[in-house]
């Protein structure tokens, strides 16, 4: 069994063209979208995170959208950028989210990507302290969020407070049990992988990674998927640590998919400059008839390796017929590859 879940990236515009054209839309079409996704036998509601853009951005009020609305599937993000993020504000919004959804968040975090504005993080109030860059202000971010998940207290008590506290020093509230066991974290490198598994985080890998070594993408993550795993074990964590790619695969069985994807059979990998210092291999689409996707994706080495599979969704055509992609693969590919 795989897990497999959708990944939306909440894009909106005003063109005619588009079903998402508000913020408005695309809120309440990814809350629908995670109920149909539920509805079809889907395991994962994942959400990226973006500020500046016109795509979502804080993502706790969704999710705790998605909780009350839904029973069974995992809700997550994939990732939330911790150069923005005040961790004990965003442990509390986490903790309500996860409590609210009955223990069901997956929270996908990481160093970030390139944004829409230069060093966007300091509009929001955060600047890396001296010695540091801001992949070293992410990851010192990342640190405190663990450490206040584990529910210990830290803070001193007012010793005149308006209300009762309870002895010994105080923690974040709301605190989620075992919300800190289902922490991932978004890397890019076999280095950062390493670290994730150094700090008991799980692995998301996307359709991006660094090239490290010029092999096709599938190779590489899959490769940047035993690193961790043996990190992982020479850490000495306890249980499995859980590993996510992502991919875009769209089925094509209708005359309607074949004018949205049939152009994208001839998909390839590619390489390009994505930061200056920063070189990346990006994922090619699957696109084509469900035997066809069967072939291809079986030779995909890390899809193979990983546990959850999230597909990204074009959200801009709409709820239904992202829900009709899901239930293509769901229903065509994943049996016949031994997913389900």
């Amino acid at each position: 069994m795989k897990k497999i879940g959708f990944l939306n990236f909440g894009h909106w515009t005003d063109s005619p063209h588009s079903q998402v054209r508000s913020a408005s839309d695309t809120l309440l079409q990814s809350i629908d979208l995670a109920v149909a996704a539920e509805e079809l036998g889907a395991d994962g509601a994942y959400f990226r995170v973006h500020h500046f853009a016109r795509q979502l951005a804080s993502p706790f009020p969704l999710l705790a959208a998605v909780g009350a609305r839904t029973s069974r599937i995992e809700i997550g993000t994939g990732v939330i950028d911790m150069r923005y993020e005040n961790p004990l504000y965003m442990a509390e919004d986490a903790g309500s989210a996860d409590l609210i959804s009955g223990g069901r968040l997956q929270l996908g975090i990481s160093r970030g990507s390139p944004e829409q504005v230069i060093e966007g993080w300091r509009y929001f109030g955060y600047a890396p302290a001296e010695g540091e860059d801001q992949a070293d202000m992410a990851r010192r971010h990342t640190e405190v969020l663990l450490q206040v998940l584990e529910g210990e207290g830290f803070a001193q008590p007012n010793p005149r407070p308006m209300f009762p506290n309870p002895p010994g020093l105080l923690r974040i509230e709301p605190h989620s049990p075992g919300l800190r066991e289902r922490i991932w974290w978004g890397a890019a490198s076999d280095a950062t992988a390493r670290w994730a598994a150094e700090k008991g985080m799980h692995l998301m890998s996307s359709t991006l990674k660094a090239d490290e070594t010029g092999e096709p993408f599938h190779v590489q993550q899959r490769k940047q998927i035993e690193v961790y795993r043996e990190a992982w074990m020479e850490a000495g964590h306890e249980g499995e640590p859980r590993v996510s790619v992502s991919r875009s695969i769209m089925p094509i069985t209708t005359d309607m998919d074949r004018a949205y994807f049939g152009h994208e059979g001839s998909s390839s990998d590619q390489f390009g400059q994505i930061e200056a210092n920063l070189r990346a291999v990006f994922g090619k689409t699957y696109a084509a008839e469900p035997d066809v996707l069967v072939k291809e994706l079986a030779d995909d080495e890390a899809v193979a390796a990983a546990d959850t599979l999230l597909l990204t969704v074009p959200n801009q055509l709409g709820v239904d017929y992202n829900a009709h992609i899901l239930e293509s693969v769901l229903t065509d590919v994943a049996p016949d590859l031994g997913w389900r």
